[in-house]
């Protein structure tokens, strides 16, 4: 790497320069990004206020992007500036900050900066998270009593949840935490769960008022019961006469 020759500086120069005239003709023809005009002379509306709020939802979101662009634009005319202004005073090509020269090939891939690599300005992203997400973990937050009570089978958070999303929402199987998912029946959380009951047997047994007399109900989970051969098909003539 090496640093600019005198004949690099002014291709620098004129680089920069007519950069600096291209943005502010680019400005100028569209009106600084259509901010030359209101949002209502834009729209036609004289009032949001009679309008369902999602009617200027387009029109608010170009706006905010058209501002975003503005404020690029501007920020570059002030680096192109600032650079500018340090070729007049004889600074240009050093680190504002090391004082450390800068090689050309920095400057002629990004002609104004006025730092060295190192030394860039950077937008750090923070690692910050909110402080409500120490009361989401784990799901459900607080209200997830499986997470803190061992063989806790009541009714919390999870549970209250699973009621909810089984009205619906904005879930596909594709986003679904069952992998297996095929269709919209199961893309809920722990959609095999069982509703009601604990063991599958629960589910199709049943006795009269007394508890003494034992009824089965040949129901899809009796079916799934014995399919999976855990009950004794030898056993059902006497759970019929009980």
């Amino acid at each position: 790497m090496s640093n600019p020759s005198s004949s690099q500086l002014a291709l620098l120069r004129l680089r920069l320069q007519d950069e600096h005239k291209e943005i502010e003709s680019r400005l100028m023809h569209n009106q600084h990004y259509g901010k030359g005009d209101s949002l209502r002379d834009q729209t036609g509306e004289l009032s949001p206020i009679d309008n369902h709020p999602g009617d200027l939802a387009t029109e608010l979101y170009e706006r905010e992007k058209d501002i975003s662009l503005l404020e690029q634009e501007e920020l570059h005319l002030r680096r192109i500036e600032a650079a500018l202004a340090a070729m007049e005073s004889g600074s240009y090509g050093v680190c504002a900050v090391c004082s450390e020269p800068i090689p050309y090939e920095r400057l002629d891939a990004v002609p104004d900066t006025l730092y060295c690599v190192s030394h860039a300005p950077r937008n750090i992203v923070s690692d910050r998270r909110p402080v409500e997400e120490i009361f989401l973990q784990p799901p459900f937050g607080r209200t997830s009593m499986d997470e803190h009570e061992d063989g806790y089978n009541g009714f919390d958070g999870e549970d209250a949840w699973q009621i909810v999303e089984s009205w619906g929402n904005a879930d596909s199987p594709a986003m679904s935490e069952n992998r297996n998912a095929t269709d919209y029946e199961h893309i809920g959380i722990e959609s095999q769960e069982n509703d009601g009951y604990v063991e599958s047997l629960e589910s199709f047994l049943a006795t009269d008022i007394t508890g003494r007399y034992v009824t089965v109900i040949r129901n899809r989970e009796y079916e799934h019961y014995m399919q999976g051969e855990e009950g004794d098909h030898m056993l059902e003539d006497e759970d019929d006469q009980a």
